[in-house]
């Protein structure tokens, strides 16, 4: 789906730390309440995070942040070695393209780094979207995450 055109994608700044804390908390108890229960999405994502920590998080990885009108509609977050840690959209803007534009922003981004593949650890609810941006299924596990078990897919995609 093309991205809207009032859609801008620009690096993530210090001040959109708790917006898009906020977006990560609402996408993942809104978007993926069909594929996990709530004790998995409290889990997953606290609705009491702590900012200290996501701060620190970001401050590893390359984040791009697409917004309208500075509103934030979603963010990706990345190593520079081609590991896609992060991709979320807020739930107004899920399936409206901008998870792709995100991504395929940073795919530009690692090419001319010379990076030759992406690798990234997809939720159930994610899988579908990486699959259809040329992911490939290496390896499905299971693990824990505050005491609550989830299926997950590391995923592989050459550049």
């Amino acid at each position: 789906m093309p991205l809207d055109s009032n859609i801008s994608i620009r690096k993530y700044q210090i001040q959109d730390l708790s917006p898009l804390v906020r977006l990560f908390t609402e996408s993942v108890h809104e978007l993926t309440a069909t594929a996990y229960d709530e004790t998995q999405r409290y889990a997953w994502a606290s609705r009491t995070p702590n900012l200290d920590t996501w701060q620190h998080r970001l401050d590893s990885l390359e984040t791009l942040v697409a917004e309208e009108a500075g509103q934030l509609a979603g963010f990706i977050s990345y190593e520079l070695t081609g590991q896609i840690d992060l991709i979320y959209t807020a739930p107004n803007y899920a399936r409206k393209g901008v998870a792709s534009a995100l991504l395929r922003r940073a795919e530009e981004h690692l090419r001319t780094l010379g990076v030759t593949e992406l690798l990234t650890e997809a939720s159930v609810v994610a899988r579908p979207f990486f699959l259809r941006h040329g992911f490939e299924i290496e390896q499905e596990y299971q693990t824990t995450v505050r005491g609550a078990h989830f299926l997950r897919y590391n995923m592989r995609k050459a550049l």
